[in-house]
């Protein structure tokens, strides 16, 4: 049953949101696939128009939009005790709030997720990346549903890297390794030891006690490493989940043949990988414009991208798992349409 405006979800309802996402992370993966096929195609070519009209009558890939009235990167603001902002020298961190609106006609799905990021000066309990999805009915504009954006972006995002392995991964890869030790780190440990047969998974983060309380907390032995260079050596398979603004990951570290995974630095300025490895690999995005606009690991080693992934998973570029290969993932709107829908609607199923 449609929920209405006036009648918005529960907690109960929305721990029952959170239960669904994480306990279905197949589910999400086919759905990521599902809607990665139909908006691939590059260059605007081969998508499908109709389905993903969000401005104007055509498709376009939403991006985070900044909203600098409030947060800003040049001009660090709080807000007032009365609402709006004030100046405040202090908070010299960046912050944003990113709007990401998304309809797809095939889905019967519109969205739109409200994130905000903030880089904490320390480490803190809360996490950096906190999302609400809004879910309306598109046949009348009206409020459906709110959603915790923060699961759904997190099991959405390691599907998509999923795919993307099962895609590019050497096809004998028995170690994987993940860099930074934060909530895409466990979704994407989840989703990985599910999905694929590592014998040995290692982690590294730059806070040890963060990586040793991640090796504890999972089910399933992983070693802890000291170094990246030492989680990264020999291994297969490679996620990077970092805050990190210059390279963590370099080439001359990386065994030929690895699939990397790039999931963090995602502003044009921020880096995870260096010019080596992103120059000497096969280079996959989920959305060229995306990755050309907000991508430091890109934009700034002048890499040149093969192809989507959506290209892959549809059959028109090949995937060459032979090769050492990277997917710079950024994340679309239409990730989180097409899962928070499938969230909403096993909820509605079983009420």
């Amino acid at each position: 049953m449609a929920v209405r405006r006036k009648t918005l979800p529960s907690r109960r309802a929305l721990r029952r949101f959170d239960f669904l996402a994480s306990e279905c992370p197949n589910s999400t993966a086919r759905a990521c696939n599902h809607a990665l096929r139909r908006t691939c195609g590059g260059e605007g070519k081969g998508r499908d128009e109709r389905n993903y009209s969000v401005r104007k009558g055509h498709w376009h890939r939403v991006t985070d939009y900044l909203v600098s009235s409030r947060w800003t990167v040049t001009a660090p603001v709080a807000v007032g005790s009365h609402g709006g902002s004030v100046s405040n020298t202090s908070h010299s961190l960046p912050r944003y709030l990113g709007v990401m609106p998304a309809y797809s006609a095939v889905d019967d799905a519109l969205t739109t997720k409200l994130v905000t990021f903030y880089e904490h000066m320390k480490d803190s309990s809360v996490p950096s990346h906190q999302a609400t999805i809004l879910l309306f009915d598109p046949r009348n504009g009206s409020l459906k549903a709110i959603l915790d954006g923060s699961v759904i972006t997190a099991k959405r995002t390691a599907a998509v890297s999923a795919i993307a392995t099962k895609l590019l991964m050497p096809a004998f890869a028995e170690v994987l390794c993940i860099l930074g030790a934060g909530v895409q780190a466990y979704s994407h440990y989840d989703i990985f030891t599910e999905l694929f047969s590592f014998k040995e998974v290692r982690i590294w983060n730059r806070t040890k006690e963060k990586a040793v309380k991640f090796a504890s907390s999972v089910n399933g032995p992983v070693r802890v490493c000291s170094s990246a260079q030492e989680a990264v050596s020999g291994a297969d398979v490679i996620i990077t989940v970092t805050m990190a603004t210059t390279p963590i990951l370099l080439g001359d570290w990386v065994k030929p043949g690895a699939h990397i995974n790039a999931v963090g630095a995602s502003r044009p300025d921020w880096r995870e990988l260096d010019d080596e490895l992103m120059k000497n690999s096969i280079l996959f995005v989920d959305s060229r414009e995306a990755a050309l606009t907000e991508s430091g690991d890109v934009i700034l080693s002048g890499a040149e991208i093969f192809a989507e992934l959506g290209e892959v998973v549809k059959g028109t570029k090949p995937a060459l798992p032979e090769k050492t290969t990277v997917f710079k993932s950024l994340g679309m709107a239409v990730e989180d349409t097409v899962a928070a829908k499938f969230v909403y609607d096993s909820w509605s199923a079983g009420n």
